[in-house]
């Protein structure tokens, strides 16, 4: 069974908000951490993986993002504090 995964990448607490979805997420948040991503999250130093989400299939997950996108700032950040309250870097814990 595959995963997809709905990430949001930030440059510092209540910073630069990224939002992604790849189906391997240690190696994507990877390349966002070593700048091989050119773009928004090399240009804002968007690098620290502080919240992810797990579903079953691609569609949902390119749904999902989709929404995430959509929504105020305000309920990212809300999103974010309820589940990592200290905004610690995820990464870390993923690829253990």
């Amino acid at each position: 069974m595959n995963f997809y995964y709905i990430y949001i990448l930030a440059s510092k607490r209540n910073g630069t908000l990224y939002i992604g979805v790849t189906s391997d997420l240690v190696k994507r948040v990877y390349e966002h951490k070593n700048n091989f991503v050119q773009g928004f999250t090399e240009r804002y130093n968007v690098h620290t993986l502080v919240y992810f989400e797990v579903v079953e299939d691609a569609e949902s997950a390119i749904k999902r993002e989709k929404q995430l996108k959509t929504w105020k700032r305000k309920w990212k950040l809300e999103l974010i504090e309820t589940n990592n309250p200290d905004w610690r870097d995820l990464y870390e814990e993923i690829i253990k």
